[in-house]
């Protein structure tokens, strides 16, 4: 080889293998909101990953490139306080959401994220500040994800797994008290070892941050020195005794509270229906990424229990208590990034200023949790940006509006275009006509060989030890009955040891496991079913959600035929379905059904 020649494919090799250099940007005669006020009108240079100039002014750098400000409000990066990053890390820059405050995730994920920004490589996604894997016990909130995770029993023990979690690459330490609701039981660590992995925590210079379940451990945690509550809890409303004793207890701790509206209004039963109906937000979800925010954990809307939680967060906003923005995105009813959107106005509504409410998303997470480079437009900061259409200093609904994103100095136009093109491509493929449904619409072809059908690939047992748990499930196809068809029973020991026990038979409608099929051209699910008297549950799940929807139904010792439209299926996306599974639980004990004629038909 010519020595010029390997020296030029050397160099394209090595212009390959490094990132690429950020440009130098002038935002000019924008509204700033620099994290904490705002600046009618000022002009922000970035020059490589930093702000180099909070106040610019004079003529621009030949080598800017200039972007109008005017009508338009240009904010830090914003930041989510609590979400679960395991999936999808490229979304919330599409959103202005440059960093996000991890309260669980893998140690492989939490590791990665830590390379990329040691390497300054970590343009394409938002930054991940974890506390990788949570402190919790045997059975308790946390293991029941179908991964296994180390759990903490005693307080001698403390200190050897806070020092586990730090070597593994912890940014702050995320603890566990949640016994669970009517519904479902969780055990928990005991106060004595809560207070003993906080004091580890600290011993080691790292925040120690709580999850609670009500308004006993929640002061429970604060009055244990946690320095801060990462979530608070749903209720019919509190009493002013009760409301002003836990903001004294905050203020008193200098503790900071991530109300994470957005969940708990999730297992209200409400959706964030203006994202829904945000058409410039969707351009930027795909179907699947949407499918989160159409589903909740309660499955019926009980506004009356956000009355407590909104109590709260307007009274500790009045008290000075530091309020943190944060979704708990990775959960039903939530998304990365556009979520956090939701939550801002969410805090507006509750009783933050609209100021108070964008701090909640850039200035406060970052001064709450030590990150000293991000959450404020000021000289030397992360060139982390969002510009947006409007005032957001009077109305935080600007933020639906963006018009930029910068991640360490580099602009998103690109990203963001591609990412449109590929929703609306997928949407018309979508468009183009429904998938045919079988002829008469059958879906169960139960032989004692085969349990079949004449779309995917079939029918199988089912039950929560994929997820560890303990319930058992025996199926066996009977001798036909009068009209020929061979039904399917079902008996099923529903146990403890998983939060959410179930055991039944799941139909698969596409080729593989849990691939989707479309069903669009059905609108309603026809079954025969007779057995022991109790109540089931037909659970219906598609792309992009991991908890189904459940509908129930009844039994009888006698044969009946149950229709169930698809419409109460509320949030399934019935072009891209997984799964539909007819389930015992979640009450442990016995069950027996039997299952026959499964149709999925256009009537």
């Amino acid at each position: 080889m010519k020595p010029v020649l390997s020296k030029l494919l050397l160099a394209c090799g090595l212009a390959l293998s490094l990132p690429a250099l950020a440009d130098t940007w002038l935002i000019r005669d924008a509204r700033v909101f620099d994290g904490e006020q705002l600046h009618a009108r000022r002009s922000v240079l970035v020059r490589d990953e930093k702000i180099v100039d909070a106040d610019f002014r004079g003529a621009a750098p030949p080598d800017a490139r200039i972007v109008e400000g005017a009508g338009r409000t240009l904010l830090p990066g914003l930041i989510d306080a609590h979400v679960h990053a395991f999936q999808q890390f490229e979304l919330p820059l599409l959103f202005g959401v440059t960093t996000q405050l991890d309260m669980f995730t893998s140690v492989s994920v939490l590791q990665d994220m830590n390379d990329r920004m040691r390497r300054h490589d970590n343009r394409t996604r938002a930054d991940v500040i974890s506390a990788g894997t949570l402190v919790t016990a045997p059975d308790g909130h946390g293991t029941e994800y179908g991964m296994t995770i180390p759990t903490l029993t005693r307080p001698e023990d403390a200190q050897s797994f806070v020092d586990a979690r730090i070597a593994e690459g912890s940014h702050f330490i995320k603890i566990v008290m949640e016994d669970g609701g009517n519904r479902f039981k969780f055990k928990t660590l005991d106060l004595a070892t809560v207070r003993a992995v906080i004091a580890a925590a600290h011993k080691r210079g790292k925040l120690a941050v709580v999850h609670i379940g009500n308004l006993a451990n929640a002061r429970a945690a604060l009055e244990a020195g946690a320095d801060g509550l990462a979530h608070l809890f749903v209720g019919r409303g509190l009493s002013e005794a009760e409301v002003q004793d836990f903001v004294q207890l905050a203020r008193e701790k200098r503790a900071f509270i991530v109300p994470t509206l957005s969940v708990l209004e999730s297992v209200a039963g409400l959706h964030a229906d203006e994202l829904l109906a945000d058409a410039g937000l969707t351009a930027l979800l795909t179907n699947e990424e949407l499918a989160p925010l159409k589903v909740n954990f309660g499955q019926q809307p009980v506004a009356a229990v956000m009355t407590s939680p909104r109590q709260l967060v307007a009274a500790l906003a009045r008290a000075g208590v530091p309020l943190l923005a944060g979704t708990d995105a990775g959960n039903p009813g939530t998304q990365y990034g556009i979520s956090l959107l939701h939550e801002v106005a969410a805090l507006a509504q509750a009783g933050l200023t609209p100021v108070q409410a964008l701090a909640a998303a850039t200035s406060a997470p970052a001064r709450a949790f030590r990150l000293q480079d991000r959450g404020r437009i000021a000289n030397g900061y992360k060139a982390d940006l969002v510009l947006v259409q409007g005032d957001a200093a009077s109305d935080v609904t600007a933020l639906h509006h963006i018009v930029e994103v910068w991640k360490d100095g580099t602009v998103l136009t690109e990203a963001r275009q591609a990412k449109q093109q590929q929703v609306a491509q997928a949407l018309q493929q979508r468009q183009q006509g429904y998938a045919a449904l079988p002829d008469g619409g059958r879906i169960s072809q139960f032989t004692p060989e085969h349990l079949g059908s004449a779309l995917g690939m079939g029918w199988m047992a089912s039950s929560d030890q994929m997820m560890g748990g303990q319930s058992q499930v025996d199926l066996k196809v009977l001798e036909a009955e009068a009209d020929g068809q061979r039904p399917l029973d079902i008996r099923a020991r529903v146990a403890t040891g998983f939060a959410f026990p179930w055991a039944g038979v799941a139909y698969m409608p596409g080729a593989q496991p849990l691939q989707p099929a479309d069903l669009r051209a059905a609108k309603v699910l026809r079954f025969r079913v007779k057995g022991d008297g109790q109540r089931y549950v037909v659970a219906m799940l598609s792309s992009g959600s991991r908890i189904p929807v459940n509908v129930g139904f009844a039994t009888s010792d006698s044969w009946q035929e149950v229709a169930l439209r698809l419409e109460e299926f509320r949030g399934v996306d019935f072009g891209a379905v997984t799964m539909i599974a007819f389930n015992a639980g979640p009450r442990a004990g016995d069950y027996q059904f039997q299952l026959a004629d499964v149709r999925l038909v256009s009537q």
